[in-house]
């Protein structure tokens, strides 16, 4: 057969049982999810800076980029809201390489799916403990959202999940802003499909049960550019693309329009350096108009302590990316700062 079952693993409702959120955790989260929801919905005027690594691979650098991160909140806190990158599931385009901590606690070690889940939620746990910051995550696996929906304040569809029926259907279920990429193809309408989809109730088969979801209002757009048939980039964070994305909203009669910019990816072309340039211009299409103002409700930004990426084993740098280029700390805070001062 072509499946090997190794171990069944705990369900959701185990692994939280032994290893449960005290309840300071849970009362941050509950006043940051508040606090995020608002913004969205438009009863606060907050841009969000949701930023962080590529991928979280390492629990004592996470934490210590994450101590950074509150330093700027707490002088920037009166315009910027931020959600900090804790990406512990990687999408892979052929498969191979580094698919985040879920798989591998150890990324110089074999997969150990068991260790990853409990590895993942122990460190959202200690994020939140010493930061104060409820994070955002990518959700990759569907069927393992549950260990950590007490956990998260932020959830993010890939480009390469948006159109799978069982990733709408679940964000459909969930309490918490889910941003859904624009797939790599760049097509808008199965974007806003995905946010239709997202935004309304459905019974479905989740996890061995037959569920029932209300809708999440909270659905929205996240902007990453796309790839043509020829392999080459193509942005979509111009004012052109911001205008014609807020006439697809009308046009679906879509809860609380929102957008979100991912600054990476096939926007910059991977060239992260270029971030803080393609930052600068959506402020800017911002503060052209007012309708985009209202639209436009932050940046998704690839950050880390040391700028760059580097390859898996050898001798490791701490703090820099195993998965795409990111921002240097440096570069990352003098963003912020720029953000908050263009709001």
């Amino acid at each position: 057969m072509g499946f090997d079952f190794i171990k069944k693993l705990p369900t959701p409702a185990e692994i939280k049982e032994q290893n449960p959120a005290a309840p300071s955790i849970l009362a941050i989260k509950a006043a940051r999810d508040k606090e995020i929801a608002d913004v969205f919905t438009g009863n606060s005027n907050k841009f969000l800076a949701i930023i962080g690594p590529c991928s979280a691979d390492n629990e004592d650098a996470v934490i210590d980029y994450l101590l950074r991160l509150r330093d700027v909140q707490e002088k920037i806190k009166d315009k910027v809201l931020i959600i900090p990158r804790v990406y512990t599931n990687k999408p892979r385009t052929t498969g191979e390489g580094y698919k985040g901590m879920v798989h591998q606690p150890d990324p110089e070690k074999k997969p150990d799916m068991l260790g990853g889940l409990i590895a993942i939620r122990k460190m959202h746990m200690h994020a939140i403990s010493e930061s104060g910051f409820t994070c955002a995550d990518e959700m990759l696996y569907p069927e393992n959202y549950r260990y950590l929906s007490d956990l998260l304040s932020y959830v993010a569809v890939g480009a390469r999940s948006v159109e799978n029926q069982q990733h709408r259907l679940t964000v459909s279920g969930m309490d918490i802003p889910a941003g859904m990429k624009n797939p790599t193809s760049g097509d808008y309408s199965v974007m806003m499909n995905s946010i239709l989809a997202a935004q309304s109730s459905h019974r479905f088969i989740y996890r061995s049960w037959e569920v029932e979801t209300t809708g999440n209002p909270l659905s929205h757009a996240i902007l990453r550019g796309s790839v043509n048939k020829h392999g080459e980039t193509i942005p979509n964070y111009h004012y052109e693309d911001l205008q014609l994305v807020m006439e697809k909203y009308f046009q679906k009669n879509l809860a609380n329009p929102a957008v979100i910019v991912d600054t990476n990816h096939s926007n910059s072309g991977k060239k992260y350096d270029q971030q803080v340039r393609i930052a600068k211009e959506v402020l800017h299409s911002r503060r052209m108009s007012s309708d985009l103002h209202k639209l436009v409700k932050g940046l998704m930004i690839e950050s880390y302590i040391e700028p760059g990426n580097q390859k898996i084993g050898g001798e490791h740098i701490y703090g820099k990316s195993i998965t795409d280029p990111c921002l240097g700390w440096k570069e990352s805070e003098e963003l912020l700062y720029t953000i908050a001062e263009m709001c």
